[in-house]
């Protein structure tokens, strides 16, 4: 019997407990670091194609004056900066050209010079009925045969001086030297080509584009070159060529860029994005990401102050701000600087 009791004991006790309130939860401390909320923005709904980067500045320098070549001072893929001289020739027989010239031209000074007094004097005694007028026709004309003369010299002296400066070849604009054609002690000729180069400076991208996206391309004429960092390169111009490939059926679209460093070099694949309409994006700062190997995730922030790493799927880069195509809501507010979020999670750790 006193087992029995007090097993009927341990039975009341027990349901008494059950039926005891459970304790209240503690409640999350406040978040101490700075927190931004995800919002969605209109902006272009983009369709993205592959295209190769272009040289807008690229020629090919050619000689405009014989002579054999005694110096050129850059080899292919050296910068040349504008105005250095990247061909130079011998100059014997232009600076030749030119002396005689100059002698030529001095020849005809004094000749003008000549015929002048002499019109000056027959005009004068044609005044005083001293000479003939057939006389004076005569000054006359040699006067003006005189300055014709004059003239010529003075446009073959100008001629000389060109043909010794075209003895030296100075780069048009600053750029990559990309192929010599000729070689010192090599004897050229007018029209023959001497370097080629190009300027980085200013570049552009072309792709081809199926015919069906041309008409949204061409109403909104905008686009952006995606460089592998993730920045954004905003068009300074679309240009889309008139006429479609007959094979392909597609249309060659030029995207001019602004002149700046963009890394990007001729002859190499860019990915371009068009804007075909208009979309809402969940952007986010870009500093808010974490990555960590093939993860990237936010500290999310809930209504209670909980802190917890979440993944998403990030999608383009926006200047400073990333696009999220998955794992996050608009109106959810994340860690502005998830090493502040990582320090406060650290100084909560023993207390939790």
């Amino acid at each position: 019997m006193p087992a029995l009791r007090n097993a009927v004991l341990l039975v009341a006790a027990a349901l008494a407990g059950c039926g005891a309130a459970p304790p209240a939860p503690t409640a999350a401390a406040k978040v101490t670091f700075t927190t931004v909320t995800a919002a969605a923005r209109a902006g272009d709904r983009e369709r993205i194609w592959d295209g190769v980067v272009d040289a807008v500045d690229k020629a090919t320098l050619s000689a405009q004056t014989g002579g054999r070549v005694v110096e050129l001072p850059f080899d292919v893929n050296d910068y040349v900066k504008a105005g250095q001289v990247v061909v130079r020739f011998t100059d014997v027989e232009q600076e030749s050209g030119r002396r005689q010239a100059d002698a030529a031209l001095r020849a005809a000074e004094a000749g003008a010079r000549e015929a002048q007094l002499a019109y000056t004097r027959a005009k004068e005694m044609l005044d005083r009925k001293l000479i003939a007028q057939a006389a004076f026709d005569q000054a006359a004309a040699r006067h003006e045969a005189a300055k014709a003369t004059l003239e010529a010299a003075r446009a073959a002296v100008r001629g000389a001086g060109e043909q010794v400066d075209y003895t030296v070849v100075r780069a048009p604009y600053s750029g990559i030297l990309t192929e010599r054609h000729v070689r010192i002690g090599e004897t050229v000729r007018p029209g023959q080509a001497l370097v080629s180069g190009l300027s980085l400076a200013r570049l552009r991208v072309e792709a081809e584009i199926p015919q069906g996206d041309v008409a949204a391309i061409r109403d909104h004429a905008s686009a952006a070159v995606l460089l592998d960092d993730g920045r954004r390169i905003q068009a300074r111009q679309v240009v889309i060529f008139p006429y479609a490939d007959p094979r392909t059926h597609s249309f060659r679209v030029r995207v001019e860029l602004p002149e700046a460093e963009t890394g990007l070099q001729p002859g190499m694949t860019a990915k371009v994005a068009f804007a075909i309409g208009t979309a809402e994006r969940l952007l986010i700062p870009a500093g808010a990401l974490v990555r960590r190997g093939e993860l990237t995730a936010v500290y999310v922030v809930d209504a209670a102050d909980r802190v917890t790493l979440r993944q998403l799927r990030p999608g383009q880069r926006f200047g400073d701000e990333v696009e999220v195509l998955a794992g996050l809501a608009p109106g959810e507010r994340i860690a502005a600087d998830p090493l502040a979020a990582l320090a406060w999670l650290a100084g909560r750790e023993p207390g939790r």
